[in-house]
């Protein structure tokens, strides 16, 4: 429905003059995230201080049954931020707060603005570790890692959000204030809801307020990079590492195009790839024990030998360490940066990741259409970076499509599934039925019912029409 002038008085009364906006500038840059090129402008933007605002916010939207979308640091890229139905965007960019950090119980509480940098950069000042690391850590906020349910590099060792939340203050979609769960370590009292609401995506409410549990710091790490001259052998060798014991705290693979966007779109990264060069894994252990990381590292360096290999870089410095890790994080950005184009998150069972990278350059020479391959191996989960170039646009709608749905089912018949990490948002949610049936959908959209009875909250998200 359109907001009236009624609508916006009211909000304007909880929220104050200044922290809404109805400009068209302001309201295009808060419709749209790191999806592709879509925008969605809302039709208003509010930036409530503290959860009772936003309660009252919407309590008013239940009311005249407005669409609520919650707005995060806009890194997404499923499509999970976009105001497609118009409505009041609510960002919470002014809870930005660390409200505690308990050192004696390895907790902190948190406001869900808060920069996942700058939150693990606090705890890590009082010797504690919070492991997840997306690639936009520099930017996203913890809030929308809670609602993504992100993950991170270092997921294959430590988890993902999921793993470190104990329990979450959450504005409902009638704008009553519940919490899910306790600030303890275990907890098995009722239905968890504290588990539901992490990467629900905003479609049940909004996060107001997180409690995480942390880690001690480890105090070192070594970081090699592997050079592969055949990519599906650097997938097989992902599950060889985990099966001669050894559990990086990184493993990342990376294609020969992964690295050639990255190092042309990335500063003072000097790394040697050669034409024969087809793919490339970035492994990581850490802990204490600067000599078990060694005989972990050595045996790491017998197991990928077995494969076809070139010379193996060890990263010597903290500034060689960056750099590596600049470049892998720095995919994304590089292909967005020169081409148009899709990005798909795929995850498998570790070990059929060369069945997937195959299945993936099948489909694109079938559909006609190049892909950028890279991810989190160690966990089985592959970013798809489909490159429009210089196909036509009724290409990049049908074929391009179809070809998704084919590596999407190869995923499904592979014991995997959608998303990994990004979530499914608006992008995704079509192809939910391959992954589930009819039975299993019901009982999500029942869920969303019995949350979210008139539909405000992040409507058109994750589930299909």
């Amino acid at each position: 429905m359109e907001l009236t002038a009624q609508h916006i008085n009211e909000l304007t009364e909880i929220v104050g003059e200044n922290f809404i906006f109805t400009d068209l500038e302001t309201r295009k840059n808060y419709g749209h995230d790191e999806t592709e090129d879509y925008n969605f402008p809302p039709h208003v933007v509010v930036k409530p201080e503290n959860t009772a605002q936003i309660s009252a916010v919407v309590q008013l939207a239940n009311q005249y049954k407005i669409p609520v979308i919650p707005i995060g640091g806009r890194t997404g890229l499923s499509g999970g931020a976009l105001s497609i139905h118009g409505g009041i965007a609510l960002s919470t960019e002014r809870l930005n707060s660390i409200v505690a950090i308990d050192e004696k119980n390895l907790q902190v509480i948190t406001e869900p603005a808060v920069i996942t940098q700058v939150l693990r950069d606090t705890v890590a000042e009082k010797g504690l570790f919070y492991p997840v690391d997306p690639s936009s850590m520099g930017s996203c906020f913890i809030g929308g890692n809670i609602a993504e349910n992100s993950g991170g590099a270092r997921a294959v060792k430590y988890g993902v959000t999921k793993d470190y939340v104990l329990n979450l203050e959450v504005v409902l979609p009638n704008g009553e204030i519940i919490w899910t769960g306790a600030n303890t370590l275990k907890n098995s009292t009722g239905y968890n809801l504290t588990q539901l609401m992490v990467g629900s995506e905003g479609t049940l409410g909004i996060v107001t307020k997180i409690v995480l549990k942390l880690l001690p710091q480890n105090q070192f790490n070594i970081l090699m990079l592997v050079p592969f001259f055949k990519a599906e052998q650097a997938c097989e060798a992902v599950s060889t590492i985990f099966r001669a014991g050894i559990v990086p705290s990184a493993l990342e693979f990376m294609e020969r195009d992964a690295i050639d966007w990255s190092v042309k779109y990335i500063d003072n990264i000097n790394v040697t790839v050669k034409p024969e060069h087809q793919a490339h894994l970035l492994i990581e252990v850490d802990g204490n024990y600067p000599d078990v990381l060694m005989q972990e590292a050595e045996k790491i360096l017998s197991v990928v030998e077995q494969f076809e290999v070139d010379e193996v870089l060890f990263a010597d410095t903290e500034d060689q360490k960056n750099a590596l890790w600049r470049m892998r994080r720095g995919v994304a950005e590089a292909v967005k940066a020169n081409s148009v184009y899709k990005e798909e998150d795929t995850v498998v069972p570790r070990y059929e990741l060369p069945t997937l990278l195959k299945g993936i350059k099948e489909a694109g020479k079938k559909y006609g259409f190049q892909s950028v391959c890279y991810g989190h191996a160690g966990d089985g989960n592959l970013h798809v970076n489909i490159i429009k170039g210089n196909l036509t646009d009724e290409q990049w709608q049908t074929e391009v499509r179809k070809g998704i749905v084919e590596i999407f089912e190869l995923t499904k018949s592979l014991n995997g599934t959608l998303s990994g990490e990004h979530g499914i948002g608006y992008v995704q949610k079509d192809f939910m039925p391959i992954i589930f049936n009819e039975t299993s959908l019901n009982l999500m959209k029942g869920i969303k019912q019995l949350f979210d009875p008139n539909n405000i909250m992040n409507p058109g998200k994750i589930l299909p029409n």
